[in-house]
């Protein structure tokens, strides 16, 4: 009896004083390791030039890079120390995304440093500007983006580029089994078709045989060289030196601004002519819509068309070389986003690719975790205290990283890397046995793809609209099937806008 009862308290002491203290001592210990290998993570910085070595050594995979730092971080925000004291917030959280998008949107502005690399190519557009010109613009273009005769416009562009040049080219290259660079492709069709929708003018970047078009590649040139002037952590002297001195990748760049400013300008004018001579084709591209309602100055239509050029080129066939690239990882999703493109008609209208529900939500997937434009930054003009109690100085720039966000468990639960387009889906009760999809679109500020608050981009329905048309026509007619060598790394890249890094070879498989 004696003995059992010994037993029975020795049992207890051990269960409620030395199972919770060896608990205690685990978690403490875990949370040491966690915090540890957390630290390893967080950049180190120095006197004068601050974190400037990590950030050099990770210069090809800095989106991942500041990613890692940003999830690892309290609250995901993390301070960023650069050369000479200065500091840029980094952030992949909700409350402060909009705070500096929405709450606090007059003090967090386009930053002088990012304003002062993009002015030679952008100029005074509406994507490198402020105050009441940016609000001028805005107004101008809000009105040209809501009509029905521009969405119609783009629906026409759109269809007939696919089936004039797209279609074929796919349908030749699955004939002769032969390797097709798809982000190439992509990128081609991106581009006949926001020129024509800016300013009514055909590249024919996508006709074959596929050659170099002058303007594409000097297009291509200004945003590369002038995406690397505006995330140069090393200040912007260098740049600076180098355009005082007209050499290395200052003097390309002065180059190709130069062909792409001539040859906007050139298109402007003989636009102007034609309209003020009555020659002109009856068009609805948004140069003739600009100059139609009052808006003649040369230089004000030059930059708000080339902003919107950069804004069409590459943000669609971004979000589509990933997605196609998600789609051939996922068979399931695959097989869901062809039946219900085959539902739609051969040519399919407005009102069907709305109706591609399934699709919008698969898009909206892979640009969760593949966004086009991976992160923004706005500079404080004023002292301000974020959401999360970080102190923001007056010319300080707070960065939202909107890869990170996609990559938050917080937001997108444990299941955060699956690809998953179901999460944005819930089924909907008709009354009648049978219920569909209904789409659920995320909070801007959880899911700031197309950014939020005031600057939200206006051509967010038009771009869906695009995409969907052209994953339609591919998916019901071919079969898409990465190229590369099985162990070859997709890497993310971003220059203003993601890419894949060294293209996306694919075959393509006819279904006929």
């Amino acid at each position: 009896m004696f003995c059992n009862m010994t037993i029975q308290l020795l049992a207890s002491f051990f269960l409620f004083f030395c199972l919770p203290l060896i608990f205690l001592i685990l978690s403490k210990a875990y949370s040491a390791a966690t915090a540890n290998s957390n630290k390893k993570l967080l950049p180190k910085s120095y006197p004068l030039i601050g974190s400037y070595l990590d950030v050099a050594a990770n210069t090809d995979r800095r989106v991942q890079w500041l990613s890692d730092i940003v999830l690892v971080s309290p609250a995901n925000t993390y301070t960023l120390r650069r050369f000479l004291g200065y500091q840029n917030v980094i952030t992949a959280n909700p409350a402060v995304v909009q705070h500096i998008l929405k709450t606090r949107f007059p003090i967090y502005q386009k930053g002088h440093d990012f304003q002062e690399a993009l002015k030679d190519f952008l100029g005074n557009g509406i994507f490198n500007t402020n105050g009441d010109n940016w609000k001028f613009q805005r107004q101008v273009a809000s009105h040209e983006f809501n009509t029905k005769s521009l969405r119609k416009f783009i629906e026409n562009v759109v269809e007939t580029e696919l089936n004039d040049r797209l279609i074929p080219i796919l349908a030749a290259a699955a004939a002769q089994n032969q390797v097709l660079d798809l982000q190439d492709i992509l990128q081609r069709f991106a581009f006949d078709n926001i020129c024509r929708i800016a300013f009514g003018f055909d590249p024919k970047y996508l006709s074959q045989p596929l050659g170099q078009s002058k303007f594409a590649k000097a297009f291509d040139d200004a945003t590369e060289i002038s995406s690397r002037r505006s995330t140069s952590y090393a200040l912007p002297l260098i740049w600076k030196i180098q355009k005082l001195l007209n050499m290395g990748s200052e003097r390309r760049l002065r180059e190709a601004i130069s062909k792409v400013r001539e040859s906007t300008k050139n298109l402007v004018r003989e636009k102007k002519r034609e309209l003020a001579e009555g020659t002109s084709p009856e068009s609805a591209d948004m140069l003739s819509r600009f100059l139609s309602s009052g808006h003649s100055d040369e230089d004000f239509v030059t930059d708000i068309v080339i902003s919107f050029i950069l804004a069409g080129k590459d943000t669609t066939s971004a979000a589509l070389t990933w997605f196609f690239w998600l789609l051939s990882k996922n068979p399931e999703v695959e097989k869901k986003v062809v039946n219900e493109a085959r539902e739609k008609s051969e040519h399919p209208v407005y009102d069907e690719v709305k109706d591609m529900i399934y699709t919008h939500a698969a898009l909206s997937e892979s640009m969760r975790l593949y966004p086009p434009v991976p992160m923004d930054g706005k500079e404080a003009t004023a002292d301000d205290v974020l959401p999360d109690g970080t102190v923001v100085k007056k010319g300080m720039v707070v960065t939202y990283h909107v890869y990170a966000m996609g990559r938050l468990e917080k937001l997108w639960g444990k299941d955060w890397a699956e690809y998953k387009p179901e999460r944005w889906l819930e089924r909907e009760e008709n009354g009648g046995g049978s219920d569909k999809w209904r789409y659920v679109a995320r909070d801007s500020y959880s899911y700031p793809v197309f950014q939020a608050g005031p600057r939200v981009c206006l051509g967010k329905e038009m771009a869906y609209l695009q995409m969907k048309k052209v994953v339609g026509a591919i998916v019901t007619r071919f079969r898409v099937v990465p190229a590369m060598e099985q162990e070859a790394e997709t890497l993310f890249v971003s220059f203003l806008t993601s890419k894949m890094k060294g293209g996306f070879p694919v075959k393509i498989h006819s279904l006929a």
